[in-house]
């Protein structure tokens, strides 16, 4: 798994590294809230170089399935295009099955995926102004 967004260890992670699940966190942390004072351009080459690493990665063909964590938010922020993302998806060993995660999907993946889901926020604590929680958020 390749997080496109997170830069820290999640509350998901240690559990996945039990089961045996590579993880690497190669986003730099919220996009423009939450203090972010990043400029701009750092995200942009945080997901840019996130991206070149997973093609890196999956080149060999050993790898069955990949999830880009985050993905999603990485595009409709507009840190990387949507056609690198295709360009990828398109140029991938024919046996790797890739997750693309994250809110806001755009029409480009959600037309060529096998699978389409969707959860949605009904209520979350950062609404309400809670901040976010060691090892449940990050």
């Amino acid at each position: 798994m390749v997080q496109f967004i997170k830069k820290w260890i999640s509350g998901e992670v240690p559990s996945l590294q039990k089961l045996g699940v590579e993880v690497y966190p190669m986003g730099l942390g919220f996009v423009g809230i939450m203090g972010d004072t990043l400029p701009r351009s750092d995200h942009e080459a945080a997901a840019r170089k996130a991206l070149s690493f997973v093609r890196k990665k999956v080149k060999n063909g050993s790898y069955r399935l990949l999830i880009l964590d985050e993905v999603n938010v990485a595009v409709s922020l507009g840190l990387i295009d949507v056609r690198d993302v295709l360009g990828f998806l398109k140029d991938r060993p024919p046996n790797l099955n890739v997750i693309l995660t994250g809110r806001g999907a755009p029409a480009e993946f959600v037309e060529i995926a096998d699978l389409v889901s969707e959860v949605r926020e009904v209520k979350h604590p950062f609404s309400g102004g809670v901040k976010a929680k060691r090892g449940i958020e990050y």
